[in-house]
């Protein structure tokens, strides 16, 4: 196995790992909130009692994404040497501003938000939550318009250096905006709101599965459900169909391989289910007539090109690509009907609160959306292929030129047993967390230092008494 193949297997490990907590931090960040504004316009104790406990899971998912994200920082040094020469001049700036103006600022008041729950009031505790969601969105925000400008470059010009070519940046303003950066960010964003948004409903339905926490699980599951219900509807009728436009326009070939369309065709159809050969160069399955053409021009009778319209050397592996495609927009018809049918259930003399099957629906929804997400990822990586920067890049010509396979491979071997070990304490921790469930509120407030090791509660309590 070359360093090359190697090298990619790593980076998909190591990102596709480190992907399932920011979304999580995005989505949970946004219930914090809400549930936080809850509280100070009612004062009922409920809203607040809730805040301590997701502000706990917060904190954990925070943490694995922030160990986990460094990796691919290094990634960039020991494995793909030529491309952070070819593109450091562009995206270090865009990394660089992500640190200054997102990771300081949810680093910043993270502490405030983890500990400063019976400490500030609750108007300033508050703004300490919504100042870390402000940056896990800004860290978003920064982390995709880089992944952009890969897909999507402009506002650089290509210089020959003694050490290759590099390409410079030319306007920081037609960076900022490269073409496929709002579509992309505003999917990620709803995808990530969804999964933090599932997880509570997960929990909240697990809680009435086992018979606890009644009416918090409901109050939680009351905020919840309404915006997964908006945000899968608005996944599936506009962010996602906007996608498909910018793909049309900017990347017609990464269009081809994600609905295995070989030959140019005018009502063009959809999959929603299927198998690429790409030895026969043949696509079969169920279909949906000139839906394609639609979604990607709004004209049903509009003509997409196939994969014969461009060089079979710029292809991307068609099959995987379609496959992954296809489970990320099937899923999100899946959550379309999991919201709706949750809506009615509500609705319907609120019996979602006690038909277990449709509990247990709910309890499973968390692995579906953040499969989902991945899938998207995943899309869009390996539809990118074979350039890791579009038209200007091929992968294969990216990677370290010193880099041995049995380097590549060792340290392969062993972020598969730490990130298997990470995953594992990841479960038990949040598991642990899930089922010692939220404390009663009169116990997190009368014990404010509750957080801090015995030692140091010891010395606060026995000032306490002196006092007294």
């Amino acid at each position: 196995m070359s360093p090359d193949f190697l090298s990619r297997v790593q980076f998909a490990l190591t990102a596709s790992f480190h992907f399932i907590f920011p979304p999580l931090s995005i989505g949970l960040g946004l219930f914090l909130v809400v549930v936080g504004v809850l509280y100070l316009r009612t004062r009922d104790p409920k809203w607040r009692q809730l805040s301590f406990f997701w502000v706990r899971i917060y904190g954990l998912v925070f943490a694995l994404g922030v160990a986990t994200g460094i990796v691919q920082e290094f990634e960039f040094g020991t494995n793909w040497a030529v491309y952070s020469r070819f593109v450091g001049n562009i995206f270090g700036s865009l990394l660089a501003a992500e640190g200054i103006f997102a990771f300081f600022l949810e680093g910043g008041f993270l502490g405030l938000m983890l500990f400063g729950g019976t400490r500030l009031g609750p108007r300033l505790w508050l703004l300490a939550t919504a100042l870390v969601a402000l940056g896990a969105h800004f860290s978003a925000i920064w982390i995709v318009m880089a992944n952009s400008w890969m897909q999507t470059p402009v506002g650089y010009t290509i210089e020959q250096t003694a050490n290759g070519p590099m390409a410079f940046m030319t306007s920081f303003r037609e960076v900022l905006a490269t073409p496929s950066f709002l579509p992309r960010i505003m999917h990620t964003f709803v995808a990530s709101w969804m999964v933090g948004l599932s997880l509570v409903l997960s929990v909240s339905a697990y809680y009435l599965l086992r018979d606890r926490h009644h009416e918090l699980a409901k109050s939680a599951m009351r905020v919840a459900l309404p915006i997964f219900v908006v945000l899968s509807l608005a996944q599936a009728l506009y962010f996602g169909p906007e996608q498909a436009v910018s793909v049309t326009e900017h990347q017609p070939a990464k269009l081809a391989a994600l609905e295995g369309l070989w030959e140019t065709t005018g009502c063009a159809p959809l999959y929603l289910v299927g198998w690429v050969d790409e030895a026969a160069q043949t696509t079969v399955g169920l279909s949906v007539p000139c839906l394609l053409s639609f979604l990607a021009t709004g004209d049903f009778n509009a003509v997409i090109d196939g994969l014969r319209a461009f060089p079979p050397d710029t292809w991307a592996p068609v099959n995987l690509t379609f496959q992954v495609y296809h489970i990320m927009i099937n899923l999100g018809g899946v959550f379309v009907a999991i919201g709706l049918l949750g809506a009615l259930f509500y609705f319907w003399r609120q019996r979602i609160f006690h038909t277990r099957w449709l509990l247990w629906v709910f309890v499973g929804t968390i692995v579906l959306t953040e499969l989902a997400t991945l899938s998207g990822w995943w899309t869009a990586e390996f539809g990118r292929q074979p350039w890791i920067v579009w038209e200007l890049l091929r992968t294969a010509d990216a990677v370290s030129p010193t880099l041995e396979s049995i380097q590549v491979l060792l340290s392969n071997l062993m972020f598969i047993v730490l990130y298997i070990i990470l995953f594992v304490l990841f479960l038990y921790l949040l598991n642990e967390k899930i089922q010692h469930g939220p404390e009663p509120l009169e116990k997190l407030e009368g014990q404010p230092v509750s957080s801090l090791p015995d030692t140091f509660r010891d010395v606060f309590r026995h000032r306490a008494r002196a006092s007294h």
